[in-house]
């Protein structure tokens, strides 16, 4: 019994002195692929001062119309993650993609990210890259909620709303709201600062619409900061937006709602919030796509059809 508790305690020891050297040799690659890939980090579009840091913003195409992408939580970079629906649309209106702080190109900087602070920031960034007002506004998931607080602030700006599966209010529940998500974060930190995300995010759980190179510059962008502390921040100031929202009456600007199958959002819940939502708006549509959460990915024809024939009811 003794031999057997002796021969297995050497195996554990071993296979912990194996796991310690793999992950020094992760940790050692990593960082000599991090200083290998600085060059795939240089801007795709143009930046902007914005409270003393460099904001990145992204213009394609030109028309009567101006569309601005608004990116959802955690997104690696907007410029990228959203290409498969806006180079669609490119070709007749104006395009515009913020990438909030901590997100694309942008710097990752100090301070909280509330809804009115990043809704200031994103305001500025837009009038800096000289992109003017009126916007149809863009939304990806959680970016809805800036997007309705956007509409109620300053409705001049906002000719209409096409929610990419955007949050509405009522799409989260308590606890939900009260969840951090500090855990989460937490653990794409550890993926990303080990180098063992480089095992995770490989080139085919990339868009198969990027190039290569442009696989490369997504994969770089997310090594060097995916999960940084200005994403973890938004979530913790989401109920006092929704409550800021609440507090004042529904926007009743034009709106085209496409809603994915809920299966990552939260199911039933999901798909009744964002119905909620459309009831009582004078112009609204929703359009059930039946597929995931991200649906400039995965139905960016459907969505281009219904965005242009939206878009030109709008008129001038």
């Amino acid at each position: 019994m003794k031999k057997a508790l002796k021969v297995t305690g050497r195996i554990m020891l071993g296979l912990l002195v194996l796991l310690a050297v793999f992950m020094l040799v992760m940790f050692v690659y990593h960082r000599v692929m991090l200083k290998k890939e600085k060059p795939l980090l240089e801007p795709l579009g143009q930046t902007v001062e914005v409270d003393g840091h460099n904001m990145s913003v992204y213009t394609d195409g030109e028309g009567a119309h101006t569309i601005v992408i608004m990116s959802g939580s955690g997104m690696v970079s907007p410029i990228l993650d959203y290409s498969p629906l806006y180079r669609r649309l490119s070709d007749t209106y104006r395009i515009a993609v913020i990438e909030k702080f901590g997100y694309g190109f942008s710097d990752v900087v100090d301070g909280e990210r509330d809804f009115d602070t990043i809704l200031r920031q994103d305001r500025e960034a837009l009038e800096k890259a000289g992109v003017e007002a009126p916007y149809i506004l863009c939304p990806h998931s959680m970016s809805g909620i800036e997007a309705i607080l956007w509409a109620q602030k300053y409705p001049d700006e906002v000719k209409a709303i096409v929610g990419l599966d955007m949050s509405t209010p009522k799409a989260y529940t308590e606890e939900e709201l009260a969840d951090d998500g500090k855990a989460m974060i937490t653990f794409y930190t550890c993926l990303r600062e080990s180098g063992l995300g480089r095992l995770v995010l490989t080139d085919s759980s990339v868009s198969h619409s990027l190039s290569q190179h442009e696989k490369d510059i997504y994969k770089a962008i997310a090594f060097t900061k995916f999960a940084n502390k200005n994403v973890a921040n938004e979530g913790t100031h989401l109920a006092s937006a929704i409550d800021e929202i609440n507090s004042a009456p529904k926007p009743d600007v034009p709106a085209l709602l496409f809603l994915s199958d809920g299966k990552e959002t939260g199911g039933q819940k999901w798909i009744d919030a964002m119905n909620d939502y459309a009831d009582g708006l004078a112009k609204a549509k929703v359009v059930p796509l039946g597929c995931g959460h991200n649906v400039a990915e995965e139905a960016p024809e459907e969505i281009e059809k219904e965005m242009r024939e939206f878009i030109e009811a709008l008129g001038q």
